[in-house]
């Protein structure tokens, strides 16, 4: 009998212990599940989907970009999915195939993703997803977003000091938001520096087809354009080969065209939405990650946002794009992003 009452005590306290035990694995799961920048020993692993070919010359190669960035600067573990249709079940059911793999966050490289991630964050609320270049949120999701509309905008300020003609040419592919955004910006720019340039700006349907843009370069230049502004893909060599043989002046976008063919490029509308994934990585690996945030990036942040300008550019064009830079960023100018004049067509 004795023996049974000194094991009632012990018996008690290993209750005891276990409950304790039990509350604090279910405290350090609760605490883990609010703080998404709880730090791990082994390295960061970030995961990404790309809609797109990696090797298109302008957005999707961006993106990727940024994720070997995320590799080469932080030490991170990545996994990515490319060269998928931008659907959303295609996209859905890439990035479910990268959650099984419980990585620390999911960046979705375009806003064209935003609806697919935003279904499938709700189902993986341990995963951290980000999107870039677009404005979804929720408890484990946040958009980072590249402005590319304010080099746009000093894009078209550049364009409207140095044409000769008088007469500026625009061209993107698809009629997607930032697409959209970055000609009302680049039209407004132009307006800024010189009311009476005309504009002829044209969506031509694709980002990657050479053959339809080169004539679309063709007919800008016959109708006066001595320059031309383009947020294409892969389809922006075919501008480029009009405007060379013209002798004429190109401006690119995403990345720093004039690095690459100071020949052609005055300048290039620098908006590099790969530092947006990078920028989310970054935060997350530092402790200052936090969804269910809209996160934009301008003008400030000289390594994302920027324009590049040929050194032959004048410096008193560089100081007055300087000088719309820093009003742009003190808020004194208010880049439009919505366009309401005519569009430039070709003539069947």
């Amino acid at each position: 009998m004795k023996k049974r009452f000194f094991m009632v005590p012990i018996i008690l306290g290993l209750l005891l212990l276990t409950a304790c035990s039990s509350d604090e694995a279910a405290d350090k799961k609760s605490s883990k599940e609010k703080n998404p920048n709880k730090q791990k020993q082994e390295a960061l692993k970030i995961s990404m989907v790309i809609p797109g070919n990696i090797k298109d010359k302008g957005f999707m190669e961006s993106g990727y970009n940024g994720l070997m960035k995320i590799k080469n600067d932080l030490g991170a573990k990545v996994d990515y999915i490319d060269k998928i249709k931008p659907e959303k079940q295609s996209m859905t059911n890439a990035l479910e195939q990268l959650a099984k793999k419980q990585p620390d966050m999911i960046i979705m490289h375009g806003g064209q993703g935003s609806e697919a991630t935003e279904s499938v964050a709700k189902k993986y609320p341990d995963i951290q997803f980000v999107v870039t270049q677009g404005h979804v949120k929720g408890s484990n999701l946040s958009s980072f977003e590249v402005l590319q509309e304010e080099s746009a905008y000093l894009a078209g300020a550049a364009a409207g000091l140095l044409t000769k003609s008088e007469t500026v040419g625009h061209m993107s592919g698809i009629r997607v938001v930032p697409g959209l955004k970055g000609r009302a910006a680049f039209a407004d720019g132009l307006k800024q520096t010189n009311p009476e340039a005309k504009l002829l700006t044209s969506f031509i349907g694709d980002q990657d087809d050479n053959a339809l843009s080169k004539k679309y370069a063709e007919a800008q230049v016959e109708k006066g354009a001595d320059i031309i502004f383009t947020m294409l893909n892969s389809g922006r060599e075919g501008v480029t080969e009009v405007l060379k043989a013209k002798k004429l002046k190109h401006i690119g976008n995403v990345k720093d065209y004039v690095k690459e063919d100071p020949q052609v490029f005055i300048a290039s509308a620098v908006a590099d939405s790969g530092m947006a994934g990078f920028i989310a990585a970054e935060k997350l690996k530092n402790g200052t990650y936090k969804p269910n945030v809209n996160e934009q990036i301008g003008l400030e942040n000289s390594k994302a946002v920027r324009l590049s300008l040929s050194p032959d550019v004048p410096k008193s064009v560089k100081d007055k794009i300087d000088n719309l830079k820093k009003k742009i960023e003190s808020g004194e100018i208010k880049v439009k992003v919505d366009y309401d004049g005519p569009e430039f067509k070709l003539e069947k």
